[in-house]
């Protein structure tokens, strides 16, 4: 589902002491699954963007709703300026 994760999870198993990763991975996955997931019910930032606020964390994954499929575009740190990622937004 994140290919880019496979890079951290790699980098959990070198260094197994940092947990934070994986939980936040894991959050990550759990957010976004095909069983829970209703794309149409969080809130609308954008033309086509809504934000997904994660549970456990102050990150909120920013996408948008495609014909068959769900463009995760960030996974955004809310304590950071939005301007990071406002480009991101459509």
């Amino acid at each position: 589902m994140f290919p880019e994760f496979s890079l951290s999870e790699r980098y959990q198993e070198i260094y197994p002491g940092v947990g934070f990763g994986l939980t936040l991975i894991s959050s990550c996955r759990e957010a976004a699954s095909p069983e829970g997931f209703v794309p149409e019910a969080w809130t609308k930032i954008g033309l086509r963007t809504r934000r997904c606020i994660l549970k456990g964390f102050p990150y909120a994954l920013l996408y948008a709703i495609e014909k068959d499929d769900i463009l995760i575009t960030v996974v955004a740190n809310l304590h950071r300026d939005p301007e990071h990622y406002r480009n991101r937004i459509v």
